[in-house]
């Protein structure tokens, strides 16, 4: 490289630094007391220290009952509830021949038209035997990988039928193909959050869909005469284990579960590794007191057995407290052998005693043989011999749905219950209820000001500004022409108070062209209260689903900023009594943000200009690629509203979309 070249981008890195340091708005203190990740932990500690509180008040059996079923309901409802059981219509597309067991691969239906491929491991024997139920974790080949297909061998060869299943978004149920028709995304999870954003929307969570499958396996493996339906095991590594941790929750035809690799306690999780992909987050639970453990507590007191490392990134130590706890609870019910834990050295992972472990406890209680296991792991087969399609995809049979498309139909039903909503209440009645969705308060609090002082520009100034608001300070930078007129702007950037204010972009245009003063902020979560870098296809997840967790929708937190924001701009004055005309611009995600502030307080508003927002969220629940939006999508909002409303509330005549300038 050039030596002069080399000297003008270090001269040009040093002075984007000296720049942004200038324009700091909150000290190294404030911005480690403010940032909005950092809060949400609090909170979540908080809200786990009132369930922790709960759970010591479970003395009697009575008091465990009543506390199971408040926890499945609260879980099913928040789940969005589930499907109706419809005709499984199974098929078996082939039978591989192996010594001692079978394997068949089938097809069946989860829901109609919406399919699950497998593998059916059954043993060569006489008369029924029980029935393990196999939830992939997050491997691409998902049924077919070696794990998988280790935890079919293992049961068939120990006399108990396995049926291994694909999730979606894996192995053959990928529900985004590419133009060659194969997987979309190399990320086993990707597809799962991009599932989240749709499903979060229509009041659904991407853990529906996945514990109507699992479901839906029982059902199939029941209805085989080889099976004995009244001893059905259910286990799986990782999302396996999440998977098994639910269904073994609320599906009472599981007589003993053995999820690996999971469970552990949400504090252990918060304070390492944070939230998850999307369906290991129900909305609210934290707030309402369910934590990992509580899926054991729903099943108290049926066998279950944690299959733990030493070394997973589900924390080791968070497994043996959900153990503690939940032999307690077994020991209160009268019977504490059914509660077990195995820990085996290694990373995440099914190790080989893992294994022996997971079939020796199957074996215990499904087919009364307490005979040991040996730790090894069977050897495989190519995972090409396992498919049930030919295409290997069941997106390309004939009617297939997918998730977006199921999600797409239930977002259309809900289109014409709101026409009714909207029909039967009154503006105020409407924004009333989105605030209810929002979680904000009846009232908007003015926030408190403070003036950090005036940076000097050629041609302008900036003041640098701090809000309080509530529970949160935001920075912001006020653009000042040399002579501005009373209207003024509010500029709201999805990357905050920097965002697009370099020379001859959008905010110093309206400051030279328009002579108006702009104010950027830092909506919490962004700028100087962020988390650090955020993912470009699935946005600032771990800061949204720690929000979500918490019943905290991140648009509402941001909503309240921007509200308050408006305030101050239209106030900003001493002893003001008349608002200024406020120009709200808006781009991308805080394009949405800046919407609901104009529909929830349009008096605010001279204008809206939104550049790069979405103009339907119903129309993005069917988009199979709905990237960069699911941090600004709020759970169940499409019961209640979608953005054409948002917009009529506003005034149609002063909110303007432009495309990317």
């Amino acid at each position: 490289m050039p030596q002069v070249l080399l000297t003008l981008i270090l001269v040009l890195t040093v002075s984007e630094a000296s720049a942004e340091d200038e324009l700091q708005c909150l000290t190294p203190e404030e911005q480690q007391k403010y940032q909005l990740y950092r809060q949400l932990q609090e909170q979540a500690y908080a809200a786990l220290n009132r369930r922790e509180a709960v759970f010591e008040e479970l003395k009697s059996p009575d008091q465990i009952v009543a506390r199971q079923k408040k926890l499945r309901e609260f879980f099913l409802q928040q789940l969005g509830g589930l499907p109706e059981r419809t005709a499984i219509n199974a098929r078996t597309v082939r039978t591989i021949p192996c010594d001692g067991y079978r394997i068949e691969c089938v097809i069946f239906d989860s829901q109609p038209g919406h399919r699950i491929t497998a593998n059916l491991y059954l043993p060569d024997a006489d008369g029924p035997v029980p029935g393990v139920v196999v939830s992939s974790g997050h491997s691409r080949t998902a049924k077919t990988a070696d794990y998988n297909q280790r935890f079919g061998i293992m049961m068939a060869t120990h006399g108990m039928a396995a049926l291994c299943f694909d999730p979606i978004g894996q192995g053959e149920r990928s529900q985004i193909l590419n133009e060659d028709g194969q997987n979309r995304f190399a990320g086993t999870t990707t597809e799962h959050f991009l599932v989240g954003v749709g499903s979060i929307l229509t009041g659904r969570n991407t853990a529906r869909y996945r514990v109507w499958d699992a479901m839906r396996a029982i059902d199939y493996i029941t209805s085989r005469p080889e099976v004995d339906g009244s001893k059905i095991g259910f286990t799986g590594c990782s999302g396996g284990g999440t998977v098994t941790s639910y269904v073994m929750a609320l599906d009472d035809r599981i007589m003993c579960a053995a999820p690996a690799c999971y469970l552990t306690t949400f504090r252990h999780l918060i304070s390492s590794i944070g939230p998850q992909d999307a369906e290991q987050n129900i909305c609210g639970q934290l707030k309402f007191g369910m934590d990992h453990p509580d899926y054991i507590l729903m099943r108290a007191p049926s066998p279950t057995l944690i299959s733990a490392t030493t070394g997973d990134y589900f924390s080791i130590a968070g497994a043996w407290e959900n153990f503690r706890q939940n032999k307690r609870i077994f020991g209160q019910l009268g019977h504490p052998e059914r509660m077990d834990l195995v820990e085996a050295e290694g990373k995440h992972g099914v190790q080989p005693q893992n294994l022996a472990s997971i079939c020796h406890w199957m074996k215990r209680w499904l087919r009364d043989d307490d005979s040991p296991v040996q730790a090894h792991f069977p050897k495989t087969r190519p995972p090409e011999e396992l498919l049930c399609t030919a295409s290997g995809q069941v997106a390309e049979l004939p009617g297939e749905k997918t998730v977006f498309d199921l999600n797409a139909e239930f977002a259309a039903a809900l289109q014409s219950r709101r026409k009714t909503l909207h029909e039967e209440k009154s503006d105020d009645e409407i924004r009333s209820l989105i605030r209810d969705v929002l979680r904000l308060p009846a009232e908007d609090a003015p926030p408190r000001f403070t003036d950090l002082g005036r940076v000097s520009r050629e041609d302008y100034h900036i003041d640098r500004l701090t809000l309080q608001t509530k529970d949160g300070l935001i920075g912001g930078l006020t653009f000042h022409p040399p002579s501005p007129q009373d209207d003024a702007c509010l500029y709201l950037s999805e990357n905050g108070r920097l965002g697009d204010t370099g020379n001859g972009g959008p905010v110093l245009t309206r400051v030279f062209d328009e002579a108006l003063a702009v104010v950027t902020v830092d909506l919490r979560g962004q700028g100087e209260t962020a988390a650090g870098e955020q993912d470009a296809l699935l946005t600032d997840w771990k800061t949204f689903f720690l929000a979500y967790l918490l019943d905290r929708p991140l648009t509402g937190l941001r909503v309240q900023d921007a509200i308050a924001s408006a305030d101050f701009v239209a106030f900003y004055e001493k002893k003001r009594t008349k608002p200024r005309n406020v120009h709200l611009v808006a781009t991308g995600r805080a394009a949405i943000i800046a919407l609901h502030a104009a529909a929830l307080r349009p008096e605010l508003f001279e204008t809206v200009t939104l550049r790069n927002c979405p103009k339907s969220w119903t129309e993005m629940v069917s988009d199979p690629i709905p990237g960069g939006q699911l941090d600004a999508v709020v759970h169940g909002a499409l019961k209640v509203y979608d953005l054409p409303d948002l917009v009529r509330l506003a005034g149609k005549t002063k909110v303007r979309f432009t495309d990317d300038e």
